[in-house]
């Protein structure tokens, strides 16, 4: 084991690139006076996958911070404004303080930031230290730690002699893919990197100069191709991976390579990486094209049935694509997969270790109402990212019959009843007027708050910002706190959250993306898959059930007369299909949208109620609908502006820390911090 006698006293980034760590981990450092050979940890499959899964660690857990939710920066959700006092990352975003980004500007409070913040929770498991970047979950840190270690194993390759060729593959495309994919993270929120890819001395100078995005993105797509071309398709088939068979799913495969090769190809080809990296504001179609042929390729295998990837059947009132992101009363089971009607279907494709356990998840509490939690202060879906949410006709709300079309009809949506006939992800999403919340009547309070009051006119429902407690948009978020989960009926038990960092329906709309940028024709199609754009968006919305049974239908025939045209449907597609999923930030971003108008507007609705309104909804009383609360009718809808954030083109980018960009020009701050 060597251990540097002089440490380079950098901060951030260089304390993890340069190796101020030994050179290798916790786990593997000797006592004093101890003699052992450490090319061991290198020798056979067996102790080099033990290094290697320590890189599994490394990878950050952005939805798992005290029970908040941290990651959805875009415009899907308005925190209410005591928020401020927790100098939460998420309201540094909103104020356009970006450096809020780090611990050590002062502007993380409780919670911190996945970016950075130090974490916890979850438990260190043990054995390992607590003093580790990788273990605080952040991505900063434990991003250039990762790829650090990454190449401490690929400059030791050669020394692993006492294993088969199949098992020297495997080590090697792990390390490969780490190495891709903590570059790739980075550079997603700040931009274009050196691309260190080599283990590099202590006393080495440091004069890597950042590289554009696409250049970085260049270097990643090579790792990400040979991950691919090393890795198994599925552990479980080979004879690596018998020792752990049954619990491979989170190890690193082929599909995984192909899928995170698309991605980087995408986001290299997306306006914002396009232009900073000296193109124009618009995709570069070279880069999509490339994306499609490698979504296609995982595409292909999954409809013939050659990978393991499936799009999780809707089951009864989505019960089953629920289970893509939480589980409930499952005995803690990590949500990614389900099983319908006999058959096990697996659709996250990519998702970090999960410490949750078999008990009560430690990201259980999302934005619900702090009536029903009775936490100090929450967050609300705006109404602006509600509207996404279209008809189950397939139109978006806002969407008028087009004469020129044959059989158009338009959304039919009605302000009188807004909640009524929506796409059935919106009934999974969100909390809405007179929608039981409540099953417990056990006390007064709790009878009081059986449905979900949120008019906010004439009168004021108790579920409203009146109270330091209540709803500023006029919704609640249900998607990972379903009816139950509340201090009333207290069903936390078994409950798991984990939301996968990608899983197939996203690739499907990525695919349909790039086809339609990287062609400029929605109905051409990848030499990889033999189907176009409209087939891939289609087939994410195929999967959702109507009522009665029939699936929701697809993108309606105004929006396929032109790619522009197509693509504001892909763009809704995502924000519902993913929506609080930790998507949203990065879309507006990479799409050039975030500083434009209507992105920059946070909305809530106000309301009355066309029935007598009261705080204490009897459920013995018939005058409202509670079955389907959907048809209660409104009026007097209004939609206002909650909050504004006001941008610049700096904010497109996070701004590096001081003591980072402090240590060598080449390493040069973000325009505009």
């Amino acid at each position: 084991m060597k251990n540097y006698n002089k440490i380079i006293l950098y901060f951030g980034l260089f304390f993890f690139v340069t190796g101020s760590f030994t050179s290798c981990s916790d786990y593997l450092d000797i006592k004093s006076g101890a003699t052992t050979d450490p090319d061991l940890a290198y020798q056979n499959f067996t102790n080099f996958q033990g290094f290697t899964e320590e890189l599994y660690n490394c990878i950050p857990s952005f939805c798992n911070r005290d029970d908040n939710n941290f990651f959805n920066n875009g415009e899907e959700e308005m925190w209410q404004a005591n928020a401020a006092n927790q100098n939460a990352w998420v309201w540094n975003v909103d104020l356009g303080n970006f450096r809020g980004w780090f611990a050590n500007n002062g502007a993380l409070g409780a919670g911190g930031s996945f970016l950075d913040a130090n974490n916890t929770s979850p438990a260190v498991p043990s054995g390992l230290s607590t003093n580790n970047a990788k273990l605080n979950k952040a991505l900063w840190g434990g991003s250039w730690y990762g790829i650090r270690k990454a190449n401490i194993g690929l400059a030791n390759l050669d020394k692993m002699v006492d294993a088969t060729q199949e098992e020297k593959d495997i080590i090697a495309g792990q390390l490969y893919f780490f190495r891709a994919w903590f570059h790739m993270q980075l550079i997603s929120y700040w931009g274009g990197m050196p691309y260190i890819d080599n283990v590099l001395a202590s006393d080495e100078p440091l004069r890597f100069p950042r590289l554009t995005y696409q250049q970085t993105a260049d270097k990643i797509a090579l790792d990400f191709q040979k991950a691919y071309e090393l890795l198994p398709s599925n552990w479980d088939a080979i004879p690596a991976g018998q020792n752990t068979s049954g619990k491979n799913e989170l190890r690193i495969n082929k599909w995984m390579a192909i899928a995170y090769l698309g991605k980087n190809y995408l986001y290299a080809g997306s306006p914002l990486m396009n232009k900073s990296s000296g193109g124009g504001e618009q995709y570069n179609a070279e880069y999509c094209k490339k994306a499609a042929e490698a979504f296609g390729t995982l595409l292909n295998a999954s409809e013939n049935g050659t990978c393991q990837y499936k799009l999780i059947p809707w089951g009864t009132n989505g019960s089953g694509y629920e289970q893509v992101y939480r589980t409930n009363g499952q005995s803690g089971r990590m949500p990614g997969s389900a099983t319908v009607n006999g058959v096990t279907y697996l659709e996250a494709i990519f998702r970090g270790p999960n410490y949750g356990g078999t008990g009560q998840s430690m990201d259980k509490e999302y934005l619900c109402a702090n009536v029903l939690q009775g936490r100090s202060w929450s967050q609300y879906p705006t109404a602006n990212y509600v509207n996404y949410f279209g008809m189950n006709n397939g139109y978006p709300i806002n969407s008028a019959s087009k004469a020129d079309v044959p059989g158009d009809q338009g959304s039919n949506y009605d302000i009188n009843y807004p909640w009524k006939n929506r796409d059935p992800r919106f009934y999974l999403n969100f909390g809405f007027d007179t929608r039981k919340m409540v099953n417990s009547t056990a006390t007064a309070e709790a009878r009081q708050y059986t449905y979900a009051n949120l008019y906010d006119g004439v009168r004021v429902g108790n579920y409203r910002s009146v109270r330091s407690s209540g709803s500023n948009t006029g919704y609640l978020l249900m998607k990972f706190n379903p009816l139950g989960l509340n201090r009333y009926d207290n069903a936390y038990n078994n409950h798991q959250i984990h939301i996968p960092w990608m899983r197939l329906s996203d690739v499907y709309l990525m695919y349909a993306e790039s086809i339609a940028m990287g062609h400029n024709n929605i109905n051409a199609t990848a030499t990889t898959f033999g189907q176009n754009a409209v087939y891939a968006i289609n087939k994410v919305r195929d999967r959702v059930k109507l009522p009665n049974g029939n699936p929701l239908p697809g993108v309606q025939a105004q929006f396929l007369v032109s790619t522009d045209k197509f693509m504001s449907e892909v763009r809704r597609e995502r924000a519902v299909e993913l929506a609080y999923e930790g998507h949203r930030f990065n879309d507006l971003r990479r799409w050039l949208l975030l500083t434009k108008f209507p992105y920059t507007l946070k909305t809530g609705i106000t309301f009355d109620r066309d029935v007598p309104e009261t705080n204490d909804v009897n459920p013995t009383n018939n005058f409202l609908d509670k079955v389907n609360p959907e048809n209660n009718k409104i009026n007097n809808l209004k939609e206002s502006v909650v909050w504004e954030r006001i941008y610049s083109d700096k904010h497109y980018w996070l701004p590096l820390k001081r003591a980072d960009v402090s240590i060598y020009p080449e390493f040069y701050q973000n325009p505009g911090w």
